[in-house]
């Protein structure tokens, strides 16, 4: 075979697949010989223009990167939401829905020019083999990291299930750093849609819906309820900040809990012929009643405003936070013949009172809609609605909060400013040199399904003394210890953070910061607005059952 026979051979089967993937029968009736010399130029110009490429750079040229490209840059020009995946990225995406993935389970984090391990997660590979808080990853099957970053650390441990992976670290001892090498094996490691769930005093339950709406995040929701009511639960604050969507079909059960059969929970429409109408509703009899509140943010999208929307147009819970994304589209999977695949936007999602909250992305780089620049901070108000009790609420722009609770600047920038010497001085508290403060000795023995006790790893004022002085030695970290005296009470949060991450994981730390979360407090003190909306709706059900009785 000719080369140019060859990649117009590469071309066909890239684009073909495209072309059909999720077509309606109906398409093809007229028209079929307009299109079908539609695809023919297509291909012939895509072809050409590989082939000059081929004959006249002046490198190397990776068609399989130059596919990629491709394909992703046409479906950009159709909205920033529909995407292609490589075969490795397909796999990734589908285990993703499962809520699981195969690696060795621990978290990462990046500070500076270094990759450290932050956390294992119990019972997986990295748990057993001994990885710890503050192991500095420095070689991953014999290479070294210098100079890697997060991601590409990430991209090494993460393997097929069962396969090896030699991972050595530099761990802090009591005097000199120790270099260990471990052998593990990469396993199935399960990813909760529910990062964590917990009381938080006076019957308030807690439960952070965190990392997506998977194939098991309804069944996650009713079990971690069910745990929370036995425990005493009389009002729930639902978290879905940087919940970053999912499943549809799951955010509609996450609403049926607490929203009466019949109640609209989201409609969808799409183009004509190709995507049928759907509208979802609630369909329990007996929806849990209590108080509710939920909390989003600027990072809240999709399956996770379709809950928020839901709940706020129902009059059944008080949003706090920040307006969220505002992604109102609806895209569908399409696996190819070669084992990759695309999702492709089909249709748009509407919440129950008719709103569509898709913001605006014509004219938008991808960098700036994602990042959200040049956003007005306000709501883009482009159609007025009204919820069950006759409540404004607004579309065009993400779900504007009932109580809107910013971030504070200062706290962003305590976050730059220590986030780094706050991190390498736990480490070292962890590890046992700091002297004179041994209360803080990790028991590595610790089961991380432990609940934490509040009088646990406190931080005073003689650690706030030692951690000064620790900067004070350390110049690299350039932090001044004068000014960790203003910024004392984060400071000391921070390090119990850690210091509670290093002892038990960080799902169970994040309840450190849930104490000096300004969202957080916020919602607490919403509760009893929330206990009224709840009330009102028990007193118009009952009311309406009595209407009916009286009818009969």
């Amino acid at each position: 075979m000719k080369p140019r026979n060859r990649y117009w051979l590469l071309v066909v089967a890239l684009i073909l697949p495209l072309t059909f993937a999720g077509a309606h029968p109906g398409q093809r009736v007229l028209g079929q010989d307009d299109e079908s010399a539609s695809r023919q130029k297509i291909a012939e110009d895509y072809a050409q223009a590989l082939l000059v490429a081929k004959e006249n750079y002046a490198g190397q040229v990776d068609f399989d990167r130059i596919n990629k490209n491709s394909i992703l840059g046409m479906l950009k020009t159709l909205d920033p939401h529909s995407s292609y995946f490589d075969r490795k990225e397909w796999e990734d995406f589908m285990n993703d829905q499962r809520s699981r993935y195969s690696g060795i389970g621990a978290t990462i984090v990046q500070r500076n020019d270094k990759v450290y391990i932050m956390s294992p997660f119990n019972g997986t590979p990295a748990y057993r083999g001994g990885l710890r808080y503050g192991d500095h990853i420095i070689q991953i099957n014999g290479e070294s990291t210098e100079g890697w970053n997060v991601s590409q650390v990430s991209s090494k441990l993460l393997g097929p299930e069962a396969t090896p992976v030699t991972v050595k670290v530099r761990r802090l001892g009591a005097s000199e750093p120790v270099d260990i090498e471990l052998k593990l094996v990469r396993g199935i490691v399960p990813q909760p849609s529910i990062a964590n769930y917990f009381m938080v005093g006076n019957g308030i339950g807690y439960v952070n819906l965190q990392r997506g709406f998977n194939t098991t995040t309804h069944e996650e929701m009713r079990n971690a309820l069910a745990d929370l009511r036995e425990q005493g639960m009389t009002s729930l604050i639902l978290d879905l900040r940087g919940n970053r969507g999912g499943l549809v079909d799951q955010a509609w059960k996450v609403s049926n809990i607490f929203l009466y059969k019949g109640q609209k929970v989201v409609s969808m429409r799409g183009r004509p012929g190709v995507f049928p109408p759907v509208e979802r509703a609630a369909f329990n009899n007996t929806p849990d009643d209590y108080p509710l509140v939920v909390l989003i943010d600027r990072g809240s999208a999709s399956a996770s405003e379709i809950v928020a929307g839901a709940l706020q147009d129902h009059d059944r819970a008080r949003i706090v936070g920040e307006n969220s994304f505002g992604k109102g589209l609806v895209q569908n999977v399409f696996q190819l013949r070669d084992g990759s695949g695309l999702t492709l936007t089909t249709g748009k999602y509407y919440t129950p009172s008719g709103r569509l909250i898709q913001r605006e992305y014509a004219g938008k780089s991808l960098y700036d809609y994602y990042l959200q620049r040049g956003d007005k901070e306000a709501v883009q108000k482009t159609e007025e609605k009204q919820t069950d009790a006759g409540r404004t609420v607004y579309g065009g722009g993400g779900i504007d909060p009932d109580v809107e609770v910013k971030i504070p600047a200062k706290e962003l920038e305590m976050r730059r400013v220590w986030t780094e010497p706050v991190f390498q001085f736990s480490r070292a508290l962890a590890a046992g040199r700091v002297s004179g403060l041994t209360e803080f000795k990790i028991d590595r023995s610790a089961d991380h399904s432990h609940r934490l006790a509040a009088g646990e790893y406190q931080v005073t004022d003689k650690v706030l003394a030692a951690f000064k002085e620790y900067i004070r030695q350390n110049k690299d970290l350039k932090a001044d210890p004068a000014r960790a005296d203003k910024d004392a009470a984060w400071i000391k949060r921070q390090i119990r953070y850690e210091i509670v991450t290093a002892a038990y994981g960080q799902e169970i730390a994040y309840q450190v910061l849930l104490e000096g979360d300004l969202q957080m407090q916020t919602a607490i003190t919403e509760l009893p607005k929330a206990k009224n909306m709840a009330e009102d709706i028990r007193r118009t059900r009952a009311a309406a059952r009595g209407g009916e009785m009286h009818r009969n």
